[in-house]
């Protein structure tokens, strides 16, 4: 079973921002603590309880093996997610993660709203810090990364170097290709989908 949850709560009584990467949309898989995101922000607790439950109790599926994946903000959420419950997870990749996004402004502007001003709050949704902290090391035995060399985000908002750096830092293994002329559109995951559907079919037998 494939499911793909939306990145935000949704409803005119829901908190909302003019820009794409803040508010409805843009959820970043965090339980906000800040008004006037929090109650309904809170994407983490909906993915890893409601989500989880939701499905376990209306589909013939065994809810003690689940894989995650996702894109951009998604693949940061999958990261963080999976690094943070290891025991709901056999595997995890990601697409042009935010692997950092303690470090980009995307994260920093949407950090700042959710969770506030203190950054010391921050680290725990921060894939790579989470990585460096020893978070997880050893429960996957691999984590799978596919970043386009042409994504116009690269340097300025994923840098995938930083969380290639915290695996090493514990031995990690690490599969992070690089792919020349892909940049972040949905072409670049329609063409690679396939190898991660491939690689958690095989750990979830």
């Amino acid at each position: 079973a494939v499911v793909a949850p939306d990145t935000s709560p949704r409803g005119p009584g829901v908190a909302d921002d003019e820009a794409y990467d803040l508010g409805q949309g843009a959820g970043f898989y965090i339980d906000a603590t800040e008004k006037p995101w929090a109650p309904h922000f809170a994407m983490e607790s909906y993915v890893i309880r409601d989500l989880a439950s939701a499905v376990r109790d209306n589909f013939p599926v065994d809810g003690r093996r689940q894989s995650i994946t996702g894109h951009s903000m998604g693949g940061h959420g999958a990261l963080t997610l999976a690094l943070k419950y290891p025991e709901h997870f056999r595997s995890v990749s990601a697409f042009a993660p935010i692997v950092s996004p303690t470090r980009c402004p995307w994260g920093e502007k949407a950090f700042t709203a959710y969770l506030g001003e203190d950054r010391s709050a921050w680290a725990a949704h921060d894939a790579s810090a989470l990585m460096a902290s020893g978070r997880a090391v050893g429960h996957f035995d691999d984590i799978l990364i596919d970043q386009g060399l042409g994504d116009q985000f690269l340097e300025g908002q994923l840098k995938p170097e930083l969380f290639e750096e915290a695996c090493a830092m514990h031995r990690q293994t690490l599969t992070l290709r690089r792919h020349e002329g892909y940049d972040h559109s949905y072409y670049f995951i329609q063409t690679f989908i396939g190898d991660h559907l491939t690689f958690h079919a095989e750990r979830l037998k």
